[in-house]
């Protein structure tokens, strides 16, 4: 097969490692930022007034509470997943808000700049990567035991 190594690496490997920490680290820096948009309005967000309002024009209702979550959800998990701590639980949120947003904001539009979901899609994927690799060998889940090294 033209001389490339097909075998997936160990989950112990060294490269499979560093993905994890490179993908959890990207994923939390960006959802981060998102989150203060929605829960204090910084970057030019709208706030938990303007979030909660856009939710329930999309039919996420009560807009309150699901803006909270919301942001919530991207702050304080974007924080988590920077850590490596519960990561794979908020990549799990991650996933299922990036789902939503797909779903009920952006599809069936593409691309970003039409407001389509290429975006969102590509965080919902990166946190179906974390949730499955785990946050690799520097994750707080590793010394608080949650998580355990598994080698091949």
């Amino acid at each position: 097969m033209l001389g490339y190594n097909t075998r997936m690496p160990a989950t112990g490997s060294p490269s499979l490692g560093s993905a994890c920490i490179v993908l959890r680290l990207v994923l939390g820096a960006i959802m981060i930022p998102h989150g203060m948009q929605k829960l204090f309005g910084a970057f030019g967000g709208p706030g938990l007034g303007g979030t909660a309002s856009f939710f329930a024009g999309i039919g996420l209702v009560p807009g309150p509470f699901w803006a909270w979550v919301a942001g919530l959800v991207e702050f304080a998990g974007g924080i988590c997943l920077v850590l490596g701590l519960l990561t794979r639980f908020v990549a799990f949120l991650l996933a299922v808000q990036m789902a939503t947003a797909v779903l009920k904001v952006h599809a069936p539009r593409f691309f970003v700049s039409d407001g389509g979901m290429e975006f969102a899609l590509a965080l919902a994927a990166m946190a179906v990567a974390v949730l499955l690799l785990g946050g690799g060998p520097l994750a707080v889940d590793r010394l608080l035991g949650i998580e355990r090294r598994r080698d091949a």
